[in-house]
């Protein structure tokens, strides 16, 4: 399984996964969605800014998966792992007032990121603001 994540260009994550800063990709939910439960060690995930290609890809090493969350059990896994999520010990606050009532929390460690040929995707069919999308081959939905 292909995964293609989407990124919030402003935060600048893309370039500290390219860098080894960020070996961490987390995502925070209210409700389990895309990829929770689908993701394992071993498969591909591809790194886009928002508006821009797809132009990183890694391999996923493992995953944590948390569940009941509440905001002291999310500032702790901040605290934890937030250096490793590309997180600065500055930005922890900010990052905390964002998730702090998320009730998931999927942690993807990551392994041997690459930049390579940016190329187009196609959103088509999983929405116009998807943030993860999982897809059996990324060569299927390139535009």
């Amino acid at each position: 399984m292909d995964y293609v994540a989407i990124m919030r260009k402003s935060w600048g994550m893309t370039a500290k996964i390219l860098s080894g800063e960020k070996t961490i990709e987390s995502r925070w939910y209210i409700n389990k969605s895309a990829p929770w439960g689908k993701i394992r060690a071993g498969d591909t995930v591809y790194f886009k800014n928002a508006g821009e290609p797809v132009s990183v890809r890694v391999r996923v090493r493992k995953i944590q998966a948390y569940e009941n969350l509440d905001p002291e059990k999310v500032k702790a896994i901040l605290i934890k792992y937030g250096e490793e999520d590309g997180i600065t010990p500055d930005k922890i606050h900010f990052y905390y007032e964002l998730f702090k009532n998320k009730k998931y929390c999927l942690l993807i460690f990551l392994e041997n990121p690459k930049q390579i040929v940016p190329f187009e995707i196609s959103k088509k069919g999983f929405g116009a603001m998807a943030a993860w999308m999982c897809v059996e081959d990324v060569n299927k939905p390139r535009v």
